[in-house]
């Protein structure tokens, strides 16, 4: 969504007000042009034949999402067996769906051979069950290589103390079960963190990977994940997708002429591909002075956008409805009961209650970690595809409440007297 004179627009100049009017508040916004950039931007940053970006659903895993990227040339990195059933249903075929999960059991796992897809273990005890159950199934293998990187603690996942992967010192044990199931390992993968923006952390990690691959011969791809940087405020910096493809696009070529034959390169960008692509529609309900303070109070909380209150995260917020005037100071809070706020200080054009704010970075990690707290609906999910707008997610009622429950019989009863 960009300001184009006095008004906001998305693509195809579709403003937020015709679609707040059309489908309500509060609503999720995405834009596939955004999403088919920023897809273009790495695929091009990495001069490789041999590339596959598996984008990371648990970024938003709405299936015409999913849709969408498989008609880019995307392939599916999944952690859970519904998010490979949601890429099998958007017609993603099995081999392109790469599976990472983390502490499931073994069961899940071997829904994920029954489906085909390729299955990524990152400890040791399920590799050794795996190993035993199907020793002909091909796998990869994560390795946490004791990396501390991200841009917030819960988001550092490489770090030694992280229960992510396997550490990169036990892969004698690796060989050890490898070797006793005679099993093939085809990929190698690491993952260190999200909202990385030192690319030496890349080339750091990418050495130990190199190293480790070296010891398996028959792999046919190395996974080097993602956790890329973008930016959420002006002149935010931002990882440089285009130096890093240069640095690792030279020294992939380098090892596979090492090793003695091309391998794969994949990655899989969640955040990356999507959150820009994602704008949030909120209304406001209540405008509140205190003695040091103004609230604007809209129609939504943690319940639809949890990441400023889980991870400290910043979003952008802009007035919509007002894009000229002077400017005021507001906190802008949810109305869920519980301290919900999106964001402290902020300097808006006047607010007035009945204005449509706009969350700017809402397509990554927004949606995908909504929920029902105080039983509140779930928005609705707009997509707009070459400068129409379609909706992809109808808004929850009352009865979507009670779908999933259950009601006990007893309980409707005449108590009997006491």
């Amino acid at each position: 969504m960009q300001l184009v004179g006095n008004r906001y627009e998305f693509e195809g100049g579709i403003t937020p007000q015709q679609l707040v009017e059309k489908y309500d508040c509060p609503l999720y916004v995405y834009e596939c042009s955004v999403i088919k950039n920023q897809f273009l931007r790495m695929r091009n940053a990495f001069s490789l034949e041999k590339l596959k970006i598996n984008y990371a659903c648990k970024a938003l895993n709405n299936v015409n999402i999913l849709k969408y990227m498989k008609q880019l040339g995307a392939g599916l990195d999944t952690v859970s067996i519904q998010e490979v059933r949601l890429g099998l249903l958007a017609g993603f075929d099995p081999s392109e769906i790469i599976y990472t999960p983390n502490c499931v059991s073994l069961e899940e796992i071997s829904l994920a051979v029954k489906y085909g897809v390729r299955i990524n273990i990152d400890n040791l005890s399920i590799l050794e069950q795996f190993g035993h159950e199907y020793p002909d199934y091909p796998v990869c293998i994560r390795i946490n290589p004791h990396i501390m990187a991200g841009g917030n603690s819960k988001i550092s996942v490489g770090h030694i103390d992280s229960k992510f992967g396997i550490s990169f010192h036990q892969t004698p044990h690796i060989h050890r079960i490898v070797k006793a199931n005679n099993m093939k390992i085809e990929g190698i993968h690491m993952h260190t963190g999200s909202d990385i923006l030192d690319i030496d952390v890349f080339l750091q990690g990418a050495e130990i990977l190199f190293q480790i691959a070296k010891e398996f011969r028959d792999l046919e791809y190395m996974d080097f994940g993602s956790g890329f940087k973008v930016p959420y405020k002006e002149e935010d910096i931002e990882t440089d997708i285009e130096e890093l493809g240069e640095k690792i696009t030279a020294r992939f070529r380098d090892f596979c002429t090492e090793y003695g034959r091309e391998l794969t390169l994949m990655f899989e960008p969640g955040k990356f591909l999507v959150s820009q692509a994602g704008t949030f529609l909120v209304r406001v309900n209540v405008i509140k002075q205190t003695t040091s303070t103004v609230f604007a109070g809209v129609d939504s909380g943690l319940n639809h956008l949890i990441r400023p209150m889980l991870y400290d995260a910043y979003h952008k917020i802009v007035n919509v409805s007002k894009t000229e005037g002077r400017s005021r100071i507001y906190t802008v809070v949810g109305y869920i009961c519980e301290t919900d706020t999106f964001g402290v200080n902020r300097k808006l054009t006047e607010i007035s209650e009945g204005d449509i704010l706009a969350f700017y970075n809402a397509g990554a990690y927004c949606m995908t970690m909504a929920s029902n707290y105080n039983s509140r609906y779930r928005p609705a999910e707009v997509m707009i595809y070459e400068g129409k707008d379609y909706l992809i997610r109808r808004r929850e009622n009352f009865d979507d409440l009670l779908q999933t429950q259950v009601l006990c019989p007893v309980l409707d009863e005449v108590p009997a007297e006491h």
